[in-house]
């Protein structure tokens, strides 16, 4: 069995990678977000999931020969890159920007192979239709706090699922991770998938 450290901390990855059979060690990069602030949202996302990955894939606390995964979303609006919002009334501009139309939610992925130094990375796309909220909608949804620390503040698998209409891809895509391209990215660093099962669970 190969390990998997998954260099972020954020709750919906890992609860992706859990469900798919995966229990990830997990270790937070801490790097500075801000060094590539400037760029267009697909370099941003992919800069990003690789400053994460090499970051963490130094530390000696990884297990020797693990693969390390960086991931970073960014929403795609109007061409620019929407991250975490942060504060409550960047959040309720987003909303008021978004509601009623469409934006694509980027996510970019950097795994790197600890035995070997080499690392892969890409990035997976999924256009996100959003509903025409109200004002009161919006208020009450900033007020939960969730939409802040999430990238494009909006979740589809929690209080937000509501108000995203459909998506065009990868629905893990959205939530944080995709699985069908890590799958890839695995395969291209010579392993299988189903090498970092660490349960499996009958049907």
């Amino acid at each position: 069995m190969t390990t998997l450290v998954l260099a972020s901390q954020s709750p919906a990855r890992l609860q992706t990678l859990r469900n798919a059979g995966i229990d990830p060690a997990v270790i937070v990069s801490g790097v500075d977000e801000s060094k590539l602030d400037g760029l267009a949202p697909r370099d941003l996302a992919l800069g990003l999931a690789e400053l994460k990955c090499r970051a963490v894939a130094g530390r000696p606390e990884v297990p020797a020969g693990a693969l390390v995964l960086g991931c970073d979303s960014v929403l795609e609006l109007d061409g620019k890159p929407l991250g975490k919002p942060h504060t409550a009334a960047e959040a309720t501009r987003r909303w008021q920007a978004m509601r009623g139309r469409s934006g694509v939610l980027v996510t970019g992925h950097a795994l790197l192979d600890t035995a070997t130094g080499k690392e892969v990375s890409a990035t997976a796309e999924t256009t996100v239709h959003f509903a025409d909220v109200t004002d009161a909608e919006i208020e009450a949804y900033v007020a939960t706090g969730e939409p802040l620390h999430v990238a494009g503040a909006f979740t589809v698998d929690g209080l937000g699922g509501a108000f995203v209409t459909g998506i065009e891809g990868d629905h893990h895509n959205v939530v944080g991770v995709s699985l069908t391209l890590v799958r890839e990215l695995v395969a291209s660093l010579g392993h299988q998938w189903t090498e970092l099962w660490t349960s499996r669970r009958a049907g």
